[in-house]
């Protein structure tokens, strides 16, 4: 009797497959709400994460028998981060037979390759990009995923700098301590100074190094001082802007090299040089953070100048070795970069130091070398003119000269116009001793060329 039965199901079930074989299929769509079609990014997330041999095989074959132009930086990136060097090789057959390039293990002459023609990527990039690098750390997940139309920036060019998320971590009302205490720092030593409504302070490199950016109340207003080691620029923001306070923290990412912040209420990506988010919901809000000037200058002569100045103590909760020239120290030896940017320009030297003058009417930077064989130089932006006085530690500081004419510096604290009237060089402006007229300050900060060049590349050199 079962067998019976079973041959009977078996008789009902060929006769079900042949009347389906005859019906007409042809012209049928399928219901697109219950097919789920596997999106392409997806196909390299699989490779990199599965341990399957079967799926790391299929998802290869998807990937060569499907290949297209907008794979290249999905393909990069995969290598980039697996771990699996039998994985990462395959994978890179792929990308090389696919592109006609071998760069081989030359991350940065692939990204350079991508970097000079048209971006290929498509929206599902952001989407791979979040699922990769929340596997680094979770609140990366947030900087990428649904932000395909709040970026003004190509996407491919952000680089993980290699910490999480205020992994470098900032120095939040860090203790300051006075001068005569701070028996740590000899003369030499190269410092960041600022002035704030009278509030003076000192920020050793060898501390700041470590920790890339300060938070704190300076002279009563609200400031983020950013260092990005890569880049060499110290610059000075008021985290405030039109009644918000921005919390900024470090990112953990890169943009042409340039360390870019995050800040805590929507997790948008900002640029350290730009001082304005380029990617996240912040990107339609209008917003660019003013900055103030920053010297930079050794303790000798900023305590000179300021006898009174606050510095950073050592106490830092931190534990490092704050030695000079300790932290980058192979990095600031040669002219060599850790990130490349899409281009070079060769009118300097990668590493040359330039003052960088940002105004509303113009960018520009002047040689720190030029700078230094002309101690009292005058120019003028488009419609300003400004002259910036470098003193004999190499600082260099600059002011809106309502085209008064100088004539003479002595190197430190005093300048004479051609009437013969003194002035005296203070940190915010020129002080004329006599009438007690001032001049203000010009915001500056210094950068390494390549740093600057790579985020204002019209930007006017002066050498």
């Amino acid at each position: 009797m079962k067998k019976a039965f079973f041959v009977l199901l078996l008789l009902l079930f060929t006769c079900y497959l042949q009347i389906c074989a005859k019906t007409p299929y042809a012209n049928y769509t399928p219901n697109k709400s219950s097919t789920t079609v596997k999106a392409d990014y997806l196909y390299f997330i699989d490779f990199f994460k599965s341990k399957s041999p079967l799926l790391l095989r299929s998802s290869l074959q998807y990937i060569k028998g499907n290949w297209k132009e907008s794979f290249e930086i999905l393909a990069l990136e995969t290598i980039y981060f697996n771990n699996n060097a039998e994985q990462s090789y395959l994978l890179l057959q792929v990308l090389k037979q696919k592109t006609g390039k071998d760069y081989s293990y030359n991350f940065n002459k692939w990204y350079e390759y991508l970097w000079n023609k048209p971006q290929t990527y498509t929206q599902d990039y952001y989407k791979f990009k979040a699922a990769i690098h929340q596997l680094i750390d979770i609140k990366f997940y947030t900087y990428f995923a649904n932000r395909e139309k709040q970026s003004i920036i190509r996407l491919d060019e952000v680089r993980w700098g290699g910490v999480v998320q205020d992994g470098i971590p900032p120095l939040r009302n860090p203790q300051m301590v006075d001068a005569s205490i701070a028996t740590y720092l000899d003369d030499s030593n190269i410092v960041f100074g600022i002035e704030v409504n009278g509030d003076v302070r000192a920020y050793p490199k060898r501390i700041l190094a470590w920790h890339e950016m300060f938070t704190d109340t300076v002279g009563g207003v609200d400031l983020a001082g950013v260092y990005c080691t890569l880049c060499g620029t110290v610059i000075l923001y008021q985290t405030e802007h039109k009644g918000i306070k921005h919390q900024l923290g470090t990112s953990g990412f890169l943009y042409r090299s340039n360390k870019m912040m995050y800040d805590k209420a929507t997790q948008s990506l900002w640029s350290t040089a730009l001082g304005k988010p380029i990617l996240g919901p912040l990107v339609s809000k209008d917003i660019e953070l003013d900055f103030l000037s920053v010297v930079t200058t050794t303790w000798g002569e900023w305590k000179q100048r300021h006898p009174n100045t606050k510095v950073l103590s050592l106490t830092t909760g931190h534990r490092r070795n704050y030695d000079e020239g300790i932290a980058y120290k192979n990095y600031f030896a040669t002219d060599e970069l850790m990130f490349n940017v899409p281009k070079v320009n060769k009118k300097l030297k990668n590493k040359d130091e330039v003052l960088v003058l940002r105004t509303p009417e113009e960018t520009l930077a002047i040689s720190s070398r030029f700078l230094k064989q002309n101690p009292l130089y005058t120019n003028s932006t488009k419609d300003k003119s400004f002259i910036v006085l470098t003193d004999t530690s190499g600082a260099h500081r600059a002011f809106y000269n309502q085209n008064i004419a100088f004539k003479n510096y002595d190197g430190s604290k005093i300048i004479i116009d051609k009437n013969g009237n003194t002035w005296q060089v203070l940190e915010n402006s020129l002080l004329n001793t006599k009438n007690q007229q001032k001049l203000p300050r010009l915001h500056t900060y210094s950068a390494f060329w390549f740093g600057f060049q790579s985020v204002f590349p019209k930007a006017r050199l002066i050498k």
